[in-house]
């Protein structure tokens, strides 16, 4: 289990590196769905996502380590320029490896800090291959997307401060996090565990990548029955790891079909005139879907990028 005091270390750890991003409010969203909702907002993060986070505090400690001399990983977009931008922070090279469909916004961001890219077929076995061949011919250090506990304990740090920032005195009810490894919502359920245990956490996952859900309730990693959503952060799988803390201190997942992600995208874009990408409007379509459920609570959401091709709006 990731301590408290391990996730109080990786914020103390990576605070010289990140921004302490604000807590945002709307009231015709309040209206719309009910509840009083704070949006933790990652999207103006390091590298425009929480990611910056765990990559931080995982490669600070390999360099501190002298773990390796070269770091790897395997990530759709914003894992990979997490990786790419602390590698930068400690002077080591770094070698992405990203599916051939990935936004080509990110990986232009990713090649901007530095990183070489070996692109690969959108298949997590076809990714994780390719980190096994970057690895034998560099020895780079793998910094898992989400199966690593410095990783879920550096996303962890984004939950302390939502706590800290709009927690108190009253608690939040709820805390919601979309899923895709579960390394954020792993982190995030952790903190609320630690310092808000009143709080319920609930995720939120898209139909076109409904693996979560069914390894929640099967107690196993389950594959998704089919992989097709505009929620391209969050089409990937569980690992043991975060099943096992999600299924401890998580209450429930919901999902949420592309058309009801579309909407929640819009709302806040128009609304909050913030730019989120698709994964990050999960939650939101999730409230929007179930009011009943959520009518009357104080809810935080962490929104958890801003990284979209502006090419190609579903809106």
């Amino acid at each position: 289990m990731i301590s408290l005091d391990s996730i109080q270390e990786a914020h103390n750890r990576i605070r010289p590196y990140i921004h302490r991003t604000p807590v945002l409010t709307n009231q015709t969203i309040n209206d719309r769905t009910g509840a009083e909702l704070f949006f933790k907002c990652e999207n103006f993060q390091k590298i425009g996502a929480f990611k910056a986070r765990g990559g931080l505090n995982a490669i600070l400690q390999v360099a501190a380590n002298q773990e390796g001399k070269a770091i790897t990983t395997h990530s759709s977009g914003n894992h990979a320029q997490a990786v790419a931008f602390a590698a930068r922070q400690v002077g080591l090279p770094a070698y992405i490896v990203m599916p051939r469909t990935a936004p080509q916004v990110k990986k232009e961001a990713v090649l901007g800090y530095g990183a070489e890219v070996i692109e690969c077929e959108p298949t997590l076995e076809a990714r994780e291959q390719g980190v096994r061949d970057v690895i034998a011919r560099t020895g780079a250090v793998l910094v898992h997307p989400f199966d690593d506990e410095r990783v879920i304990a550096g996303q962890a740090t984004a939950t302390i401060e939502l706590i800290e920032d709009a927690g108190t005195p009253r608690p939040f009810d709820t805390i919601m996090a979309p899923v895709g490894g579960g390394g954020l919502l792993s982190g995030t359920s952790l903190t609320t565990h630690y310092l808000s245990p009143e709080t319920r956490v609930i995720a939120a996952e898209p139909e076109g990548a409904a693996d979560a859900i069914l390894s929640f309730r099967s107690g196993c990693v389950e594959k998704a029955p089919y992989i097709k959503t505009i929620a391209d952060g969050l089409m990937t799988t569980l690992s043991e790891r975060t099943l096992a803390i999600i299924r401890e201190h998580v209450a429930d997942i919901l999902t949420v079909s592309d058309e009801e992600i579309t909407a929640a995208m819009r709302l806040v874009w128009e609304r909050m005139k913030l730019i989120i990408e698709p994964s990050s409007a999960v939650p939101l379509a999730a409230i929007l879907k179930n009011k009943d459920q959520f009518a009357g609570q104080k809810i935080g959401i962490i929104v958890t990028g801003g990284n979209v091709d502006l090419g190609k709006l579903p809106f």
